[in-house]
């Protein structure tokens, strides 16, 4: 009777870590949607009026204003909940700055270089270059939190960085423009920094204190770090301000708080992911944004398809699903 119960038992917490499992995929492969319409609106934002008349200055603010908005979004959230008492707890205790440190990585650095790479060498490229993040990730998940890699799991990284490199490689850009290289540059800089919040935000939300660091939590301290970081360090060192108001006042700012709300969204789903089935899968699912991001171009802007993006958008896709792995393994 013992023998029988106890079976049973393993049998529900199996069932209950495939439907986690399952929950985690959805949420990380939605996120990717969300931020791969994201980056597009990106795009359309810097080349937009006022933005395309400050050139320095306009991936740094539009940035900024992305991620003040996509603040908002969130901490309102938080408030009609009623949590947004136990985020501000949260931020005093060693998780909070731990998900802190994450989101000075995947805010105010990652997002600068992310817009710096939309500038320079476009949505397409930055996009497929910055997406290499999950195994950057993967590798830091592996060495620093423990997290089991398999053969598939392995494969499925290299698979998504040859995927990113066929999508990217355009030869007769590398060769003649020097922005372009410099935009790659970016782009890269974007992916190490994204994948090293993702493992830092897995292991803010590994804490064990009073107030639990669950996702929605992490990703209110994540935005607000970021806000606050370019409000009051960045933006006025760039004497960026007059910017701000500028496109403030403007009808694109209207665009910024659909992308805030996007951005919100985005990060939001992905930190639920990531704390269900670990940083390795959640990055790789969330990759997938480059071909939402690319699709998005081609059936809203016009951009063309050729049989290089093509296998690109196959072989990223396949290595994706490799990473998210066997959902009846323990987080990989």
């Amino acid at each position: 009777m013992l023998r029988n119960d106890f079976w049973k038992e393993v049998k529900l917490m199996n069932v209950k870590g495939l439907k986690k499992a399952r929950k985690g995929v959805g949420l990380g492969a939605t996120s990717a949607v969300a931020w791969g319409i994201d980056t597009v609106i990106i795009g359309v934002i810097i080349a937009s009026t006022p933005f395309k008349q400050a050139t320095v200055l306009a991936p740094i603010i539009a940035a900024f204003m992305h991620d003040f908005f996509s603040a908002l979004w969130v901490s309102f959230l938080m408030i009609v909940k009623g949590e947004f008492i136990n985020v501000l707890k949260l931020i005093k205790t060693k998780s909070g700055a731990i998900l802190v440190l994450g989101a000075l990585s995947g805010g105010p650095l990652a997002m600068t270089f992310y817009f710096l790479g939309i500038q320079y060498a476009g949505v397409t490229y930055t996009a497929s270059i910055a997406s290499i993040f999950p195994g950057i990730g993967a590798l830091l998940a592996f060495f620093f939190l423990k997290e089991k890699m398999y053969k598939r799991t392995w494969f499925g990284v290299i698979l998504n960085i040859i995927g990113v490199i066929i999508l990217a490689y355009v030869p007769s850009k590398f060769n003649g423009e020097s922005n372009f290289i410099i935009g790659i540059l970016f782009s890269l800089g974007a992916a190490i920094f994204w994948g090293l919040e993702g493992v830092i935000g897995a292991w803010g939300m590994k804490g064990k204190e009073d107030v639990p660091p669950i996702p929605l939590y992490a990703i209110n301290i994540r935005q607000m770090t970021s806000a606050l970081c370019y409000a009051i360090l960045i933006v006025p060192f760039i004497h960026g301000y007059p910017l701000v108001f500028q496109a403030a006042s403007s009808k694109i700012v209207w665009v910024i708080v659909i992308a805030g709300l996007l951005g919100a969204a985005n990060y939001s789903l992905y930190y639920m992911s990531i704390d269900l089935i670990g940083a390795a899968r959640g990055q790789s699912l969330n990759n997938t944004y480059v071909f939402w991001a690319i699709v998005t171009e081609i059936l809203f802007i016009g951009t063309p398809v050729n049989i290089q993006f093509v296998i690109g958008t196959i072989i990223v896709l396949l290595g994706s699903v490799l990473v998210s792995g066997n959902l009846k393994k323990p987080k990989t």
